[in-house]
């Protein structure tokens, strides 16, 4: 099975929740990792998405620690719309997602 992963930055200006985890993450930039598999039998080249995550970095007593959390992408896409119209009401500015691909 052929997979590959794309790697993504997402920013937050606005600290943020996501459904299934307790606590607000603080503003800044996240990594966003997506894994797809290769669709076999078709005449062209497609991939369907098996898995998106958030990495999440430790503070405090949990400084140095990385954890990957398991997102869905309507997830990870409204709290990016929560965090534009947070900021739009504060100072203008916009959460921003800019891709970057790392192929296996």
């Amino acid at each position: 099975m052929n997979m590959r992963s794309t790697r993504s930055t997402v920013t937050f200006s606005n600290p943020f929740t996501l459904p299934g985890y307790p606590g607000d993450l603080p503003a800044g930039d996240y990594e966003v990792l997506v894994e797809e598999e290769l669709l076999q039998g078709l005449s062209f080249e497609a991939y369907r998405r098996t898995a998106t995550y958030l990495t999440v970095r430790g503070r405090g007593g949990h400084a140095g620690r990385t954890e990957l959390r398991a997102i869905s992408d309507s997830d990870l896409k409204e709290a990016l719309s929560r965090d534009r119209g947070a900021t739009g009401k504060n100072n203008h500015s916009e959460a921003a997602l800019s891709p970057q691909e790392d192929l296996k």
